[in-house]
């Protein structure tokens, strides 16, 4: 057995790429455009890790997608959690559970989709403006 990939539905596909592409720093591996289905898939996993990938689905008719928190979360490993969540706000996201501990965040897709990110290694130091900012919101 061999893990291929998550798959979520998007309701809105250049939105989603905004998130997870230019906020989140995930990479396009492969894009499929099916026509005759009304659909499309784009493949997107972390830099080198092409081996763990989300499939944002795109369905062309519009639906509206609930119970979007039973999925759980994605969960990424990030080599400095301070300037992730940097990057993340500076793209207009809004941090969730802010990494008070230097270790753990939470964020949102788009789509609801609960995000965490970890730390890798030991936890940082906890550092201002995320030492104090409280949580917003459920992840």
């Amino acid at each position: 057995m061999r893990y291929l990939h998550t798959m979520v539905r998007v309701t809105d596909l250049e939105t989603s790429l905004r998130f997870y592409r230019d906020a989140l720093g995930l990479e396009v591996i492969r894009t499929h455009e099916a026509p005759a289905g009304r659909f499309t898939l784009v493949y997107l996993a972390a830099p080198g890790q092409s081996e763990a990938q989300v499939e944002l689905t795109h369905n062309w008719d519009p639906e509206v997608y609930t119970g979007g928190r039973n999925f759980g979360h994605l969960a990424y490993e990030v080599d400095d959690i301070h300037a992730t969540c940097q990057r993340l706000v500076d793209h207009g996201v809004t941090i969730l559970r802010p990494p008070r501990d230097g270790r753990m965040a939470f964020v949102r897709s788009p789509d609801q989709i609960s995000i965490e990110l970890l730390q890798a290694g030991a936890a940082l130091t906890p550092v201002e403006p995320w030492a104090s900012m409280p949580n917003v919101g459920s992840w």
